[in-house]
């Protein structure tokens, strides 16, 4: 993987110098308390209730949970502040009922954060005080093809920035926004609790991540264009496999180097990863035009897919996720569509059926190494996925929705078309559409003797009353034969509020 060694140290020297500003707040702490409660007509919820919610809303049918957020910030002197939260959830049915969500601590000086902890991003609905590497809207996208709000956040330590800051010496024409973080997993009950026949996999998968974003925009608002590229690098690593031959796998300090710039393993390390890279690898590049108006926004985005080198050279085509997405805003007036985005997804190619690397090139003219297998690998079985949740788009469907127990993603061919809109139909009355069309063709290893079809929609309604009280009520539905036939409705009381 020369490539992903070149943007690893790409992002190193461009990072590290840039300095800029980032507000800090006087002494506060938030709470967040919210209930939610849903049925089903089937025995699982339907697919947009339970998508892209941190993993909270349990796939089982007529579930329910309590949830009760903290967050707290405090000024030190100077530039630096301390920040921290948690996050505590009371759900039903679970294999563990009562979970520690979010427990982080945050130190910041200027725009330069560490955080260390569990702590959740994307989803807006979700609670505050977050951090978001992705340029997708979290509230309304199919969900990132990297690193989405779908599963539950994984325990790291990450040094980010959670804006773009100004480069210095170009005019304020160029800023930058990037990350560098390492966690663990910790779902082996969940994951024990799920599989119905003996079936090996690594336990206490370690993971590693990093970004960084570059964007093109006169911040004085004088030219409405704007355009931002980015680079997200994802792996797992290390972790004890319960095959007793395969055992533990290498997780020295040498080894979360050959992980980071994408280099084969040593001696310890299995054949399969001494011939390829240490570690299950994948990614994206991610691509912006942005056209900013007071009154208005477009945007037009793609993130590019890649699962090893043939990814990475664009010999997987267009693999990945495209979109249009129109922001209206007038201030605080509320109108009857803020956003609405339009999204499609495609991971047919893979760069080919085949995977096959040592070969006459002379003798048979080609690029090897097909048959990439998006979200699965062979040493780590589980793919890219924490409590059975896809970390990354929840259109390949989650482990969770296999039958008998299977580990891995058995829907990872998969084209889709993705519709969301937000917006207010009242003075104190909201809502937010999501619908998505998907097909499934299997994967290239198990592919389905006949496409499979899905829609699944879902629509939301908030009342916005005094004091910082919400009501929402969710209606939802699955039609087809890959997410199967269902109808559910779901309601959520929130309180939100400032503690003295």
């Amino acid at each position: 993987m020369r490539l992903l060694k070149r943007s690893f140290i790409i992002q190193c020297l461009c990072v590290a110098p840039f300095f800029g500003g980032y507000a800090q707040s006087s002494t506060h702490t938030l709470y967040n308390i919210s209930t939610f409660a849903s049925l089903s007509t089937d025995r699982q919820t339907p697919f947009w209730m339970t998508s892209n919610r941190q993993g909270i809303v349990p796939l089982k049918a007529n579930n329910g949970y309590m949830q009760a957020q903290v967050y707290h910030y405090q000024p030190l002197g100077g530039k630096f502040g301390l920040r921290a939260g948690i996050d505590m959830v009371a759900v039903t049915p679970r294999d563990k009922n009562i979970l520690i969500q979010q427990l982080f601590m945050e130190i910041a000086y200027d725009w330069l954060h560490l955080s260390i902890g569990s702590r959740g991003s994307g989803d807006a609905d979700y609670g505050t005080d977050r951090y978001n590497t992705s340029l997708l809207d979290a509230s309304l996208s199919s969900g990132d093809m990297a690193l989405s709000s779908n599963a539950r956040p994984i325990p790291e330590i990450n040094l980010y920035t959670p804006d773009f800051i100004n480069v210095p010496w170009t005019n304020a024409w160029l800023q930058v926004k990037g990350n560098f973080a390492a966690g663990r997993s910790f779902d082996t009950d969940c994951l024990e609790s799920f599989i119905r026949k003996k079936q090996h996999y690594v336990q206490n998968v370690l993971w590693h991540h990093k970004s960084l974003y570059l964007r093109m925009k006169e911040m004085q608002g004088d030219f409405p264009f704007s355009m931002t590229v980015g680079l997200r690098h994802v792996a797992q690593w290390g972790g004890v496999s319960t095959n007793p031959v395969a055992g533990t796998q290498p997780h020295s300090l040498k080894d979360f180097l050959r992980v980071m710039i994408g280099k084969s393993g040593g001696d310890d390390a299995s054949l399969s990863d001494q011939i390829n890279v240490l570690g299950n690898h994948y990614g994206t590049y991610d691509f912006q035009l942005g056209y900013e108006l007071p009154n208005a926004s477009l945007y037009a985005y793609y993130q590019h897919f890649f699962d090893d080198a043939s990814g990475m050279e664009f010999y997987n085509a267009l693999d990945g996720l495209m979109g249009i997405r129109l922001d209206l805003h007038n201030g605080d007036k509320r109108r009857w569509l803020d956003k609405i985005l339009v999204e499609r997804l495609n991971t047919l190619n893979q760069s080919g059926p085949f995977h096959f690397i040592s070969f006459d090139h002379d003798k048979y003219p080609g690029y090897g190494g097909g048959g990439d297998n998006y979200y699965n690998n062979g040493e780590y079985v589980t793919g890219a996925s924490y409590f059975n949740r896809s970390t990354g788009s929840p259109l390949l469907l989650s482990p969770e929705y296999n039958t008998a127990g299977r580990l891995g993603f058995r829907h990872n061919r998969v084209t889709a078309w993705h519709l969301g809109a937000e917006g207010y139909f009242a003075d104190n009355f909201s809502y937010r559409l999501l619908c998505s069309k998907m097909e499934s063709f299997g994967t290239s290893y198990e592919p389905v003797l006949k496409k499979m079809r899905a829609l699944s929609a879902a629509t939301t309604v908030t009342c916005h009353c005094r004091n910082a009280w919400s009501f929402s009520v969710t209606i939802a539905a699955d039609r087809g034969d890959l997410s199967g036939n269902r109808a559910g409705i779901g309601f959520s009381v929130t309180k939100k509020g400032k503690l003295r």
